[in-house]
């Protein structure tokens, strides 16, 4: 998702909007992806200046949204690319 979310911001005019899934679902259609490891993914778009919102998508939960608001929280907004 990352070279794709990179490449947006780099040439859309737009705020961006991300809401990656906790990881891909195992055998048991389960999602392994943890909330400090998902947040710890989904910082490198809000250190980069990337997105403007985001969110989740299938396997996370609330705890997984919580984590990501705490990283969220007092970053700066993307630029956007005119």
């Amino acid at each position: 998702m990352k070279p794709y979310i990179e490449e947006l911001s780099e040439k859309a005019p737009y705020y961006i909007s991300a809401h990656p899934n906790a990881g891909l679902p195992n055998e048991l259609g389960q999602y392994d992806e943890t909330p400090e490891t998902m947040a710890i993914q989904v910082s490198e778009f809000l250190e980069n200046r990337y997105v403007n919102i985001v969110g989740g998508c299938c396997g996370t939960t609330p705890e997984h949204i919580h984590a990501i608001a705490q990283i969220a929280e007092n970053r700066k907004n993307m630029k956007l690319s005119i």
